[in-house]
């Protein structure tokens, strides 16, 4: 790169929805073997990436939560990319938070996805989205996952991607209870405890036949019951969408943010004013209207 060059480059970092999550079996290295759909919803972060001559990379963000180091995963993004492309630059990333922290959302998962999409843009590297999905699982299982977007089913230990079709016109009610969830610790705890699978097949049909009451009645999250018998708020507030009027709801990831899925945008709204007297955090919004790429 010229001296004084300089490059500046948003991307839009959205969260995502497990609307199955299942744990087929453990493989010999003591990896997870995943089997999951995931959709990518509209509540996003924005990264922005600027390049400069420093040969450090810097890490900001209006979150007081998240480290500025190789703790966090848009730092270790940044870091694998320049490595495996022999790219010598510096970077300045700042991540405008929108997606709650160590919700079960895949917030640092995707804000690493930004930053590999956005240097694969800014550097011309032409590099595929498989080959960048290859990079992100050395950061994090979720962020092969985050680089394709939109609805997919992902298997393996989270770097085999198969796009499904968009989703039928949904609207999603979130809601974070104030609980913190250690993910290594559910993880843990999968490993010893006997689970509940999901019908994956079934909402993978549902999802083909665009076929919404198939879809909202087939969610499934292997995690959940870990998850809920630490943290009993999270089926209080699954129970609480129903009863306020969502289709389905289930949590999402390891937890502890819970969804419902509602038809309308009027119901959701009923729903998201309802459940906002009762919880802090919540949010209400669709699948992702832009596509994270393009084909």
């Amino acid at each position: 790169m010229e001296e004084g060059f300089r490059v500046k480059l948003i991307v839009r970092a959205p969260a995502k929805l497990n609307l199955s999550l299942d744990a087929p079996f453990t493989h010999s290295d003591g990896t997870i073997e995943w089997r999951m759909v995931m959709t990518s919803i509209g509540l996003s972060d924005f990264v922005q990436i600027e390049t400069n001559s420093s040969n450090t990379i810097k890490v900001t963000s209006d979150s007081g939560f998240l480290p500025g180091d190789s703790r966090n995963l848009a730092y270790k993004a940044a870091e694998i990319f320049l490595e495996k492309t022999g790219i010598d630059t510096g970077l300045v990333i700042s991540i405008e938070k929108h997606i709650p922290v160590a919700a079960g959302l895949g917030g640092g998962s995707s804000d690493a996805a930004a930053v590999f999409r956005a240097l694969n843009d800014i550097f011309e590297t032409s590099l595929s989205l498989d080959q960048l999905a290859k990079m992100g699982l050395a950061v994090d299982s979720d962020v092969p996952y985050c680089i394709y977007g939109d609805t997919a089913l992902v298997s393996g230990r989270g770097e085999v991607i198969t796009p499904l079709q968009k989703l039928p016109k949904m609207w999603f009610v979130l809601a974070k209870p104030n609980v913190s969830v250690s993910t290594p610790r559910v993880l843990r705890k999968l490993l010893k405890t006997p689970i509940s699978h999901p019908r994956t097949d079934e909402l993978l049909r549902g999802i083909a036949e665009q076929d919404y009451p198939k879809i909202v009645t087939n969610l499934g999250n292997a995690l959940e019951a870990i998850s809920m018998a630490e943290h009993p708020q999270i089926l209080t507030l699954k129970q609480r969408l129903v009863k306020y009027g969502c289709d389905g709801s289930q949590m999402s990831g390891s937890g502890p943010t819970v969804f419902g899925i509602c038809r309308t945008e009027s119901r959701a709204k009923r729903v998201y004013n309802s459940l906002s007297g009762f919880c802090n955090e919540v949010y209400l919004t669709q699948v992702a209207s832009e596509r994270i790429h393009q084909s």
